[in-house]
């Protein structure tokens, strides 16, 4: 396990100091590079394209798709993850991989990108911080509060500094920036990322969760599908000259993920593990439709849930309802 440990190492290794001796400026284009995504693993129809989203009006509208995808698949592809690797491995044999590939950056690769000792200790305990708080907004004072409650472990918020840029260095977690935009009303807008392991099965085996956990425990598995949705969210994303952030603010009102093209086109998404929260979702994001300030903010080209089951459609309202088993086919 160490050896294919290692290889994944290889596969999401960067380099982190640039070559100056040739410049590429004007004929290199530097991409980032994601895990593999629901579609390309052949998980997900592709019916749904998040081109036709950011464009709005009719394009926007979805037909009525049924693909059927139950809560364990899900579940069980949470765990593998998508790396190119685990194309054909079994749950357990991709367990004992993520969890040894942990163990190699952690124990090795930490130090390699960085001038700073890194304590193996320290770096496992922040990452069990990261991965309990997965796709949450948690700063730096939270993330040592964590630390020192659940691992009785001291860990000052420079270290945390340090650690975290290395681990983005390495392309282990990834934040997801808070969006600026106008509103009405009187509330502040929240400025702090959500946090994120660059593929969702990272955050599984830091944790050591396995697939009764999961089912055990729903509320962090509905944690850890956001922060799968929002990983497909990004490399469609890239394809579409976008980024995708997060909105909150101080009402305490908030959308999991807003993906935005260079061009200031948007659009939004709720991502609800189930179908019972559908409604609560709509209701929010008409809320937040109607809090913007158009006559200093684009109006959404769509406002979109993503589910984990059920059927794809366009309600009355004119919100997509989509299930990730249709999700996206913009390569």
């Amino acid at each position: 396990m160490a050896t294919k440990a290692r290889a994944l190492a290889r596969e999401l290794k960067i380099k982190t100091t640039p070559d100056r001796r040739l410049s590429g400026t004007g004929r290199i284009t530097i991409r980032g590079m994601h895990t593999m995504s629901w579609q390309e693993m052949g998980f997900a129809t592709g019916k749904v394209s998040l081109r036709q989203l950011l464009e709005g009006g009719k394009k926007a509208n979805i037909d009525i798709y049924d693909d059927p995808m139950d809560l364990e698949f899900i579940i069980e592809k949470i765990i593998i993850g998508g790396l190119a690797e685990h194309l054909g491995s079994g749950l357990h044999q991709a367990i004992e991989v993520n969890q040894a590939y942990v163990k190699e950056f952690i124990e090795g690769n930490m130090n390699l990108v960085s001038s700073v000792k890194h304590d193996p200790v320290k770096v496992r305990s922040l990452l069990k911080a990261i991965a309990r708080n997965t796709a949450t907004i948690v700063d730096i004072s939270a993330l040592k509060r964590d630390i020192l409650l659940r691992d009785n472990i001291q860990i000052s918020r420079p270290t945390i500094y340090d650690y975290l840029d290395t681990l983005n260095r390495l392309m282990i977690v990834e934040d997801q920036p808070a969006w600026n935009t106008h509103i009405r009303s009187s509330a502040s807008l929240r400025k702090s990322p959500k946090r994120h392991f660059t593929d969702v099965c990272l955050a599984v085996a830091v944790l050591g969760l396995d697939k009764e956990s999961l089912f055990s425990d729903l509320k962090i598995t509905g944690f850890l599908f956001e922060s799968l949705v929002t990983h497909e969210l990004r490399v469609y994303g890239q394809v579409n000259d976008a980024k995708v952030y997060h909105y909150r603010d101080s009402s305490g009102l908030e959308v999991d993920s807003i993906v935005q093209k260079y061009n200031g086109d948007w659009c939004a998404f709720e991502i609800k593990l189930g179908t019972g929260e559908i409604e609560k979702a709509a209701v929010s994001l008409l809320k937040f439709a109607s809090n913007l300030d158009l006559s200093k903010a684009r109006p959404p080209k769509s406002l979109n849930i993503i589910t984990g089951t059920g059927i794809s459609y366009t309600r009355q309202d004119g919100i997509n309802v989509i299930s990730l088993a249709s999700w996206v086919h913009d390569f």
